[in-house]
């Protein structure tokens, strides 16, 4: 049933840390009061419940997706990366709530906005505008994308990141990871800690706006003449660390196009797969943050079109040789080779245990199996990703099992993985070993 509260409206940003503790500490009590009464009623009827059946309800589920996105910053990040990454491991009902945080964010109400501009441009800064539209275009969650015409002539797309979203970053992610933990999201014998890191380090520099914008350049510039891409262009004058401006790109969003004629779909798809593969074998450059809203569509030109790049990070040498020699070894079918190159990125550790490691390998196999045959992928077929999610969840029911791949890995599969995603949700059918070629 469609809950109205989702819908995106003004509403204040929480800068404070106080004030964002206190949302947690009540959501947090909020979630655990409503378990509790309704753990008794099961008891009163005799019933025996399980806690997490109790804490993960699509009420408390509803009630977490709301509070994060009403607060934004990195407690809604990590809530849209846990929509992505579970969906599939969630109850539907829950799941399609959590995905609901891909959608818009809730927006700063003009008030706010200006004192967040001031800030960043001085009290006079409406006097280089001919029109500032002070509704957003797009709302996310660290900030929000207005479009802007300036004296000079020139029509922008302004990201303007929410007040207090920096300095909340650490105390958000611990806080939302003690939320995840309480709703039985994630096993308590996984270590957070280290992904907790990593997460905390990415989003700092996704909150600088001016290392963005230094990305923007940099893949304008390497993507410069591909047919059929297109990277807005920056304008550093009105960038500053919590403003981004760039050129306003046209266009729909890719997701958008699932019922778009097939060739079309197709044709995007292609292009999604063929980027992400020359970021990682050439460029030595990822947009590593698969967000389907990252990406758009000009009906006009054809072109397909790049926005984010605060999640732009290097792509070490040695990591890239070692995904090269993994595709060769497992699309020859050499299994002692594709171990060895599994075992070099991170997909398992050498102490994992031998039965763990056989399934993996057995996982990577299935994986491999539609690349060696040479033909024509339907994204569209969900068998081979439901068997793929049916042996990785009988894998994490092992206790003995938590591995953690090391950070580099995690963000190249994150992308790689939300690339497929993207080509499932368009329903495409791409030959695959024309995109490979060049890279084995």
């Amino acid at each position: 049933m469609p809950d109205d509260s989702y819908q995106p409206r003004p509403m204040a940003v929480p800068a404070s840390r106080v004030s964002r503790l206190a949302r947690f500490g009540g959501l947090a009590s909020g979630v655990a009061g409503r378990a509790a009464l309704q753990g008794l009623g099961q008891i009163a009827r005799g019933a025996r419940p399980e806690l997490r059946d109790l804490l993960l309800t699509p009420t408390n589920a509803r009630r977490l997706a709301e509070q994060l996105a009403q607060m934004r910053g990195a407690a809604m990040k990590l809530g849209q990366l846990m929509s992505m990454d579970t969906g599939e491991l969630l109850p539907p009902e829950i799941a399609e709530i959590f995905a609901r945080l891909r959608a818009e964010a809730h927006y700063m109400p003009p008030k706010q906005l200006r004192q967040v501009l001031t800030a960043a441009w001085g009290a006079d800064w409406h006097r280089r505008f001919a029109r500032f539209d002070v509704r957003p275009i797009a709302a996310a969650s660290i900030g929000q994308v207005h479009r802007a015409l300036t004296k000079d002539g020139r029509d922008l797309a302004i990201k303007v990141q929410y007040p207090g979203v920096r300095r909340s970053i650490d105390s958000d992610l611990r806080n939302v990871a003690a939320l995840i933990r309480l709703a039985g999201v994630v096993p308590k014998e996984l270590d957070m800690g280290p992904l907790l890191e990593e997460a905390a380090r990415q989003l700092h520099d996704e909150a600088d706006y001016v290392r963005e914008g230094r990305a923007l350049d940099r893949f304008g510039a390497l993507l410069k003449g591909t047919d059929g891409v297109r990277v807005p262009a920056l304008h550093d004058d009105l960038t500053t660390p919590g403003v981004l401006a760039m050129d306003f790109a046209p266009g729909v969003a890719v997701e958008t196009l699932d019922q778009a004629p097939q060739d079309l779909r197709d044709r995007i798809a292609r292009r999604l797969l063929a980027l992400a593969l020359r970021e990682l074998f050439e460029l030595g450059l990822m947009q590593t943050d698969p967000n389907f809203a990252n990406y758009r569509y000009d009906p006009a030109t054809g072109d397909l079109i790049l926005l984010d790049f605060g999640a732009a990070r290097a792509v070490p040498e040695t990591l890239a040789a070692a995904y090269r020699r993994l595709l060769r070894a497992g699309i020859r079918g050499d299994r002692d080779a594709t171990r060895a190159a599994a075992l070099e990125i991170g997909v398992f550790g050498p102490d994992t245990a031998d039965r763990h490691q056989a399934q993996l390998m057995q996982m990577l196999e299935l994986a491999f199996e539609p690349l060696r045959a040479g033909a024509v992928f339907d994204f569209a077929d969900r068998r081979l990703v439901t068997e793929l999610r049916d042996r990785g969840m009988a894998l994490a029911a092992a206790r003995d099992f938590w591995h953690i791949p090391p950070a580099d890995t995690l963000f190249v599969q994150r992308k790689l993985a939300g690339m497929y995603l993207l080509a499932a949700r368009l329903g495409a059918r791409v030959p695959t070993a024309p995109l490979l070629a060049p890279y084995l």
